[in-house]
């Protein structure tokens, strides 16, 4: 284990961060995972107007997670989701990012 993943490790098990989900592909089986929230908010630009949204992602641990595909369904304090658009993956392939709308 490389010092990036006991970092990861760590702060996807610190109660203060880290957060239990329910995974689930489609079509496969439930699946207990952590997950780290961000609930920020997203600017973007289109033209000369800037269009505010809510967004909510997470980070997923690839190691739990290896493969998310848009469709696949993550369950949190009993709030359902659906994974939007193409997960990335950050610099050292330890961390999905994922998009998410409400199933």
């Amino acid at each position: 284990m490389t010092a990036f993943d006991a970092a990861v490790a760590a702060l996807f098990a610190d109660p203060n961060i880290g957060r239990d989900a329910v995974y689930t592909s489609d079509g496969g089986t439930p699946v207990l995972v952590r997950v780290i929230a961000r609930r920020a908010d997203a600017v973007t630009d289109f033209g000369d107007a800037r269009l505010w949204s809510e967004t909510t992602r997470l980070d997923l641990r690839i190691a739990e997670v290896p493969n998310p595909r848009p469709g696949d369904r993550i369950e949190i304090d009993g709030e359902a989701f659906l994974i939007q658009g193409e997960p990335l993956r950050d610099r050292e392939r330890l961390v999905w990012t994922v998009d998410l709308r409400p199933a």
